[in-house]
């Protein structure tokens, strides 16, 4: 098990979690400011001051998750993680990834100052997604106590879907669901950063297009009135540790109001849908996937799929 403590540097958050720790047999601290400092230390200058935080950086996200899984395989555990993290696509980056190696994550914001916590000073999606403790007027010792009183009665548990990371190239298909102003519908993944659109990795032995089929199915209750059209064929170039594959972005038609209506998400896997504007996708869509949804929005005008590589045509484009 993790529990990973949220909540603002400057509050002895460090201090409440080295308390944990003595307060729970068998526990080891893992402090990812360690994982900063060695990224400070061991990457270019230049590529430094590309951000102003290190959680900006790939490479640290993943060295989070490889640590405390190592840690994790060397120790009885819990493991006890203090780390402000405030942004939402790298709490899903994080989690997702600590989910699929079937780790338990316990997510918990502790709050020194009363009047911080009211005041909205953290972001709103963090009030909502950790158990918060309200340590206002304790000591560190004090309000660890009270987060292992938390734990005991199974607070902060993240209910986020486990899936597998990739182990080789795989096959993808996404389904395009529009609405009547032609708007396209996205998702919001609580496993992985940045908006998505329905869909998933192919089983074996299975057909994309059906492939497709299924995961709006199993998404957003949806079953499509007629078999989607192909709009795109992307290659995407293996990037280690990412291997790649084919992604495939299909027509799946306009909904109608009813329909729309009825969608109803997975809890652990979909926290979120919208019908967005080509604009808006830009927004939220990580720039790969936009990339694949204009092709694919200029490919369902034209009438004709397209074939790209890396999200973006190799030939003349429709």
């Amino acid at each position: 098990m993790i529990v990973w403590l949220n909540g603002a540097w400057d509050t002895g958050l460090r201090h409440v979690a080295h308390e944990l720790v003595e307060l729970t047999p068998g526990s080891v601290l893992y402090d990812p400011e360690l994982t900063g400092g060695y990224l400070r230390r061991l990457l270019p200058q230049k590529r430094l001051e590309e951000g102003d935080d290190e959680q900006e950086l790939p490479s640290w996200r993943r060295l989070v998750v490889e640590t405390a899984a190592a840690l994790l395989a060397e120790a009885d555990g819990p493991l006890v993680v203090p780390a402000a993290l405030w942004r939402q696509e790298y709490r899903d980056e994080i989690f997702g990834r600590l989910a699929s190696r079937r780790f338990e994550v316990r997510h918990l914001l502790v709050s020194f100052d009363e009047t911080i916590l009211h005041a909205g000073s953290f972001p709103p999606w963090l009030t909502g997604d950790a158990h918060v403790v309200d340590a206002a007027g304790l000591t560190p010792r004090r309000a660890a106590e009270e987060v292992a009183a938390c734990l005991r009665a199974g607070a902060g548990h993240c209910d986020i879907v486990q899936n597998s990371e990739p182990t080789r190239e795989t096959l993808a298909s996404g389904v395009l669901l529009f609405d009547e102003a032609d708007r396209v519908l996205l998702v919001d993944p609580t496993y992985k950063p940045g908006w998505e659109f329905p869909g998933g990795v192919v089983e074996p032995g299975e057909a994309p297009a059906r492939g497709g089929v299924r995961e709006v199915a199993e998404e957003l209750g949806l079953s499509l009135r007629r078999p989607p059209r192909l709009l795109l064929v992307d290659w995407e170039p293996p990037r280690p540790p990412e291997y790649g594959g084919l992604r495939l972005l299909y027509d799946g038609g306009r909904l109608r109001p009813a329909e729309a209506a009825g969608v109803l998400l997975p809890g652990p896997e979909l926290r979120a849908w919208r019908f967005v504007t080509e604009d808006e996708a830009g927004g939220l869509l990580p720039a790969v996937r936009f990339s694949r949804l204009r092709w694919a929005l200029r490919a369902r005008r034209r009438g004709a799929a397209v074939y790209l590589e890396d999200g973006a045509p190799v030939a003349d484009g429709p």
